[in-house]
Parts: structure tokens; sequence; C-alpha cells
């Protein structure tokens, strides 16, 4: 048996002697079991109120009677986000954001009913889900565990008598590695459990949940080289514990806490009030559509005019008030588009100034790999608005063709009393989430996976530095 397998050996058998080392690492490990389970649990039920819901609503749209067009333009529909299997293992921006989506004419829509809004207050300070425990509880288990595993050598004296007997320094660290490893990869092991099961139970995409498992797998390697290396720097295992909680009370605790803030700072959203003034100003410059003395719209009428060869709209082949209500509601979507893209490219602003605090936190990086394996981040959310928006308009553009093909001019004249048959409503409505393939979504993770590597390679450069000085103070 090698030499750092033995050191390793004998430090297991000092953590097993000591009760509360035992007692913690078994609450570590039915609290991440708890999480897990509880997790699942409640994302499966959520699942299937959404699907319900989704059907509900579908079956409702489909039961509609005959009816003019434009009142199931007016009528709209709903579309629930769907939730992603992984989800269960971090919620990420979930809880934050709406989950349910009504679908109308004219207009776009904000998702409605997250968690946070629903729930306590206490919701905004964390989840027990199986990431918060790996991301905040494990290490600071690491911490009570390792702090004094160096320090303690060199605070009994045994330190010197174990290097004048030929033992290296390189050798005592490498055992003292090696053994909160081993804490490390059964901490990591319910979560382990918990993405196979995903994995199998959920048909997750094993690649996703493999990333998950080597991200935290990295996360826990980063806190046993931080730990063993301030370990073996400080003079005391008193000094190396207050040093450590300090150094996780900033990186896990303040800076992902602080960071965002002054990110929204830097670059402020609008709000909703601002939002609403600017697109309502936006909408009465393109322009009035039941004014006929309107300069686009009669542009417009004059283009279709000329398109058919008529001069009159009461001589169109088709209805001119579906065709008039197709250009509206391109209009009206472009607009929106607009909005749209300019609030999401704010916010991807935001995320990349937030990914660069990641060099003071690797937490930071640690949690956008996270939610975006979970699919449970911002790309994820607006890949949903955006499905959602396109079904909208395609929904609300078809029923406008209805009424511009199924109805005349002259009996569509001045009323909604006109209908068309209630068969037209079939299959209309049904809307199918696609989510993003998992090599798209690895490409994404793969910048941060970066930055934690070269976290690692830092505090493997920090483990070695701590070993030459372990080496030069027992001479």
């Amino acid at each position: 048996m090698n030499t750092p397998l033995r050191i390793a050996r004998e430090e297991w058998r000092l953590l097993r002697r000591d009760r509360v080392a035992v007692i913690g690492v078994l609450l570590v490990l039915v609290l991440t079991a708890v999480a897990a389970l509880t997790a699942w649990d409640q994302r499966r039920t959520a699942q299937l109120e959404r699907t319900r819901h989704q059907s509900q609503v579908d079956h409702e749209f489909e039961a509609q009677p005959d009816r003019h067009p434009h009142r199931m333009v007016h009528y709209g529909h709903f579309a629930f986000r769907p939730i992603g299997a992984l989800a269960a293992f971090d919620r990420g921006i979930d809880a934050y954001t709406g989950h349910t989506l009504y679908l109308e004419g004219h207009r776009q829509n904000s998702a409605n009913f997250g968690d946070v809004r629903q729930s306590s207050l206490l919701l905004r300070f964390g989840q027990l889900t199986p990431a918060f425990v790996l991301q905040v509880v494990a290490p600071l288990l690491l911490i009570f565990l390792g702090h004094a595993s160096v320090a303690r050598e060199r605070e009994a004296g045994t330190l010197r008598l174990l290097l004048a007997q030929g033992l290296r320094p390189g050798q005592l660290v490498a055992g003292k590695l090696l053994a909160f490893s081993g804490v490390s990869a059964l901490v990591l092991l319910p979560a382990a459990v918990a993405l196979a099961w995903l994995a199998v139970a959920s048909a997750a995409p094993l690649s996703l949940a493999l990333t998950l498992l080597g991200a935290y797998g990295l996360w826990l390697a980063l806190w046993t080289l931080g730990v063993v290396a301030v370990s073996a720097l400080a003079p005391r295992g008193r000094d190396a514990l207050i040093s450590l909680l300090a150094i996780w009370a900033l990186t896990v605790v303040l800076v992902p806490r602080l960071a965002p803030e002054g990110v929204a700072s830097a670059l402020p959203l609008p709000t909703r009030i601002e939002t609403d003034i600017s697109v309502a100003r936006d909408l009465a410059a393109i322009g009035d559509s039941h004014d006929p003395d309107d300069p686009y719209f009669a542009t417009f009428r004059k283009k279709v005019l000329e398109q058919y060869g008529v001069t009159r709209i009461e001589d169109l082949p088709v209805n001119y008030k579906g065709v008039l209500g197709m250009e509206g509601e391109r209009l009206t979507s472009q607009l929106f588009d607009r909005h749209f893209e300019r609030s999401f490219a704010l916010q991807e602003a935001q995320l990349r100034r937030l990914d660069a605090f990641s060099l003071a936190s690797p937490m930071i990086a640690l949690r956008r790999i996270s939610m975006v394996a979970a699919g449970t981040d911002l790309h994820a959310y607006r890949r949903f608005l955006e499905q959602a928006e396109r079904h909208r308009y395609t929904l609300v553009q078809e029923l406008n063709r209805l009424q511009a093909e199924k109805l005349t001019h002259a009996t569509d004249r001045g009323s909604l009393s006109a209908r068309i048959g209630k068969e037209h409503w079939q299959d209309l409505a049904v809307f199918r989430f696609e989510p993003e393939a998992p090599s798209a979504t690895l490409r994404r993770a793969a910048p941060m996976a970066l930055v934690l590597a070269c976290w690692l390679a830092v505090l493997a450069g920090l483990v070695a530095l701590a070993t030459r000085r372990l080496g030069g103070r027992a001479r």
C-alpha cells in the first residue's frame, strides 16, 4: 500500500471515530436525498397539473360553437410552460418567472404565476434542491471536517516526526487530499443517484445529467483543494477554520448575492409601466386601421385593390376586414418583437457582466452551468416565450385568414354576428414546446466550465505552494 493511501486511511479512521463528523456527513447525505425526492415529486406534480390544464384549455377552445373568427381571436388561448426533467435538480429562475401565458390577438402578454409571488417570502432565500445542498451546505461540511487536517499535524508536533522519518510533504498532502476527495465523492453520491434516476425515469438527456454531475464534482474538488491548502498554510486549526469560513461567506453568499444587484444598478431594466408607455406610443405611431383616412392603412387599402384589380373593397374576392386584420397583426407583432428583443438583449448583457464575477466567485460559474444543463436558465425561458409567440401569431393569423376567406364583406358588415362552422377550431390551438438540442446546451455551458477548470488549476497551484512551504516550516 502506498504512503498517500495509508495517510488517507488514517484520516478516514479518525473521521469515523469523530461522532460529530459522522453525524455531519449523514445529515448532508439525508438532506441531499430528501431534497432530491421532494424536488422530483414537486416537479412531477407541477408537470401533471400543467399538462392537465393544457389539455383542458385545448379542449375548451376546440369545443367553441359556431362563431365569428374575430371573436375567437379575442377569446384567446393559454400556453403552459412544460418543466424539464432536470429542473428537479436545480430550479434556477423558474420560481421567479411565470409559467402560464395568455395568447390573444393584438398583444403579447407576460407569463404569470411565478412561484415566488404565490409562496412565502422564505422561497427567495433558497429552495431545498440537490443543487442548493451541494452549492451551499456541502462546502461547509468539508470546511468543518478538513480545516485541521494538516494544521493538526503541526500543532501536535507529529509533522516534524513524520518528515524526520522520511515522509515527504507531498505525500502527506496527497494523502489528505485523497481522504477528503473520498468524503466529497460520498457527499456527491445521492446527487449522482438522483441524476441517474432522472435520466432513466424522466428521459432526461444523459449528456446533460453527466454535465451536472461533472460540474458539481468540480465544485467539491475546488473546496477539497482549498480546504487542504488553507489547512497547510495556517499555523493553527482555528486560524484555518476562520479563514475558510470567511472564504465561504464571501464566495458562496456575498458575491453571488451582491453581484446581481450591482449589475442591475449599472444596467437597469425598464419597469413594466415604462415598457407599457413605450409600447402604447409605438402603437399609436403605427396608425389606426379603423380610420379610413389614416395614411398608412389608406395606402395599404390601395395596394390591396390594385393587387386584385378592383376599385372597391366590396368587389374584392376576399373579405377586406380579414385582410386588414392580418396586416394589423403583422405590424403589432413586429413592434412587440422589437420590444421583446430589446428587453432580452439587455438581460443578456446583464448576464455577461455577471459572468465576469465568476473570476471572484466560482459559485457564479457553477450556478450558470447548473441552470443551463437543467434547462432553468434565462435562455430556456426565452425559448418558451418565443415559441409561444410564434404559436400565438400563427393562431391569430389563421383566424384572420378564416375571416378573410370564409366570410364575405357583405355578411361581415357592421357586426360580429356572422359565423363560421366550429370544425375550423379543431387542432388550431395545440401548442407543442420543443426543447433545445443537448449539443447546443453543452456549447452554452462550456465557457463557465472553462472558468471552473481555471479555478481548479489555480487551487492546485496553491496546494503545490502550500506543500513547499510545509516542508520549509518543518525544517
